[in-house]
């Protein structure tokens, strides 16, 4: 009995093989994916580089969060924060606050 239900079981899971014959197209596209990966960027200054920082969570001694993004990603990150920040003392020198 409990050869037969693992027998039922094995054939309802869905084999490579299986897939391979019904998504043709999409399996072999995969395929080629794995066999000719993009070549790795190695060059720092290139704005596809990716990089990646530890920040500290808010609350807590120990805990950290990895943080990865582009250079061109950082790039926007750091400007979007310089922008907030000039804002927002903008406002306070003028004696008010901004209501976003």
């Amino acid at each position: 009995m409990i050869a037969a239900a693992l027998s039922f079981t094995l054939g309802t899971i869905s084999s490579p093989v299986a897939s391979a014959q019904t998504k043709d197209g999409e399996v072999a596209e995969e395929q080629a994916k794995k066999a000719n990966p993009a070549p790795k960027i190695t060059d720092r200054s290139d704005p596809d580089y990716v990089r990646c920082r530890s920040e500290p969570i808010i609350g807590s001694l120990v805990r950290k969060r990895k943080i990865c993004m582009t250079n061109s990603e950082w790039e926007q990150y750091a400007r979007a924060g310089n922008a907030d920040s000039r804002g927002f003392l903008d406002d306070i020198a003028k004696g008010g606050m901004r209501q976003d």
